[in-house]
């Protein structure tokens, strides 16, 4: 249900509970001065304080439905809890001046009640109309969590409890016990002020953000329950009128990349408005150093807590209980060899700090561009070079086609990338070494080649029946090309 059907529904009830409070104030107060009755004179008097509390419960549902707004960043729905603190303070009075009277009628002896027909039927009514409004009332509040409807509800509800009282009073007039009318009196103000005492304590603590009891355990559950939160760091809840705000930081793993993260995030969110529809959730994450990382693992957040690229090349070997770590780490462009070394030395600092029992940790230090480069292709003066790194890379006996020779000015270098076909039989570690061979021969027997990529492809897959057909291009395999 949208925000407007609610508020519109809160507002009707509302309404509803302002009209039955005219009619039953004027109903208890005529009957009240016809038989001179304490009792529904103080009923009356309650039912004119009920009327101002509904008014102010109507003010309150109507403001609290305003959209938040920079003054009230949290929305307007502690005016809910104002009313219902205001309904409170009415209520403490209203009992104070019944109970102040009955007193003093009981020690003066001046009471004269007349106990008619019209006594007995203005309670019975009210007792109808109570019991009416105070489930509607109940209803409501519970559909769209209004604590001043519940507050209304709970109010009325005391009410029929108090009439009752009222037409106890009564029946001892009418046997000639006028004083219990009094006695009757002071039993509905009791009443009232212990309801009012729940009320008001329950209204305080709405206003002083005390959380209802067991909601920290649920929302805290709920959170917790999401598949990637390792742990619930912080949980702060607060309530304004039907809505509850929910601002956490929960722990994710420090490894998973950060779009996870941010989906892990966007689960919690839905998982705690399944729970609670109307609840403004902000979740806030931290990285965790969880049990189940490796070695690996490890290495690379240091690296990346240094402001350095994840390292590459990353091997692990364990000897005797002591750990041979190597792994590349490249640098900016331009970067210097002694700048770049003592950022490695410092890498390797923290790496012995956080991992026990290393031995060794050997780092080769590399150089990325930062931005892509605008470079120009090799003209059509260089096919000769392309055609000396086709040969180069066929002669690697394992290689069994090479295409898509690229050729790039890079200042006063190139940046060669080639396509290699190789048996589809071949293990992964055995043509890794076959490229490494390749890529090898190519930095040696062209001085001025500064990058080489190679990318292997399976000949039975990439070449059909290229394989066996070295130097050959397939039929339709695209032309060797000078440009990217």
């Amino acid at each position: 249900m949208d925000s407007s059907t609610a508020s519109r529904e809160k507002r009707n009830a509302a309404l509803a509970s302002v009209a039955a409070a005219v009619f039953l104030t004027a109903f208890k107060l005529v009957v009240g001065l016809q038989t001179n009755s304490l009792g529904v004179l103080s009923e009356a008097a309650h039912s004119a304080l009920d009327l101002g509390a509904a008014l102010i419960t109507l003010a309150a549902v109507v403001l609290a439905a305003k959209p938040a707004d920079e003054e009230h960043p949290y929305g307007h729905g502690k005016f809910e809890n104002v009313s219902a603190l205001i309904e409170t303070l009415l209520l403490f009075v209203t009992c104070s001046w019944i109970i102040w009277e009955a007193v003093h009628r009981l020690s003066t002896h001046r009471t004269h009640v007349e106990a008619n027909v019209w006594s007995f039927v203005v309670m019975g009514v009210a007792i109808a109309v109570d019991l009416g409004r105070s489930r509607q009332l109940a209803r409501v509040a519970r559909e769209h969590n209004s604590q001043a409807l519940e507050a209304d509800a709970l109010h009325f509800s005391s009410d029929v409890w108090s009439s009752l009282v009222v037409i106890a009073g009564l029946v001892f007039v009418s046997f000639g016990y006028p004083a219990l009318d009094s006695v009757a009196a002071i039993g509905v103000a009791l009443l009232v002020l212990f309801v009012s005492y729940r009320l008001g304590r329950r209204t305080i603590d709405a206003l002083v953000d005390r959380v209802p009891a067991g909601l920290y355990e649920e929302v805290s559950a709920t959170v917790r329950q999401v598949d990637g939160v390792q742990e619930v760091r912080q949980l702060r809840l607060r309530t304004s009128g039907p809505n509850v705000f929910v601002d956490t930081i929960v722990g994710i793993p420090r490894t998973m990349p950060f779009e996870r993260a941010h989906e892990v995030m966007d689960a919690v969110e839905r998982a705690v408005h399944t729970a609670y529809p109307d609840a403004d959730v902000t979740v806030h994450a931290e990285p965790v150093e969880t049990g189940d990382e490796t070695i690996a693992d490890k290495v690379r957040m240091v690296a990346l807590a240094k402001g350095m690229r994840a390292p590459h090349n990353l091997e692990v070997h364990r000897v005797d209980g002591r750990y041979f770590i190597d792994f590349d780490l490249e640098h900016p462009s331009g970067r210097s060899f002694v700048d770049a070394h003592a950022a490695a030395v410092e890498v390797e600092r923290e790496v012995r700090r956080r991992i026990d029992h290393v031995e060794k940790v050997t780092i080769h230090l590399e150089e990325y561009q930062q931005a892509e480069a605008e470079n120009r292709a090799a003209g059509d003066e260089q096919r000769a070079l392309r055609e000396r790194i086709r040969a180069q890379v066929l002669r690697n006996p394992q290689v069994l086609d090479c295409s898509d020779v690229t050729v790039l000015h890079f200042g006063a270098g190139y940046n060669v990338s080639v396509t290699c076909q190789l048996d589809a039989a071949l293990t992964l570690a055995s043509v890794h070494r076959a490229v490494a061979e390749t890529e090898s021969d190519l930095y040696r027997e062209f001085e001025r080649v500064r990058r080489v990529t190679i990318r292997a492809e399976p000949a039975s897959v990439a070449r059909g029946d290229a394989r066996g057909h070295r130097g050959t291009p397939a039929a339709g395999s695209p032309p060797d090309q000078g440009s990217a």
